[in-house]
């Protein structure tokens, strides 16, 4: 693994893991790189000096590096806490509480992107998150 620390064409630094400098030039030619802050697609490795672990300086990879992923995380927990995980069954739940044949709630999940089109189209709402659900299992 390798981090970077990348920055945006509206000059937003953030730190990313990569599997290999290579993995990074793949993405980066891809066009499948954005900036964590705004979103930009338009980022680039920033300047960066080396950072060489010493025996007691490793770094503590679980928790937040930035004021923006203290707030994902935040409200990851939100969501988490005061929502129900439906799994990949979203589209599905989502268009039934919509048209009344289940109790609405607040629910989060995963769709296909042309499952959330068709959601977004008839007139459900529906909004991306930024990170991926934590999958529930029994």
């Amino acid at each position: 693994m390798i981090r970077y620390t990348l920055e945006c064409d509206k000059a937003h630094r953030f730190d990313s893991w990569f599997q290999s400098s290579s993995a990074y030039d793949a993405l980066e030619a891809g066009g499948h790189l954005s900036c964590s802050v705004c979103g930009s697609s338009t980022v680039k490795r920033a300047l960066m000096a080396p950072s060489v672990p010493t025996k007691g300086n490793k770094a503590d990879l679980s928790a937040p590096a930035s004021e923006a992923e203290t707030a994902l995380t935040k409200m990851r927990e939100e969501i988490e806490k005061n929502s129900e995980y439906v799994g990949l069954s979203f589209a599905q739940e989502a268009r039934k509480m919509h048209d009344g044949d289940a109790p609405e709630r607040a629910i989060y999940g995963e769709a296909k992107l042309d499952e959330a089109k068709k959601l977004i189209d008839d007139g459900i709402p529906v909004a991306p998150l930024p990170f991926t659900p934590k999958r529930k299992t029994n």
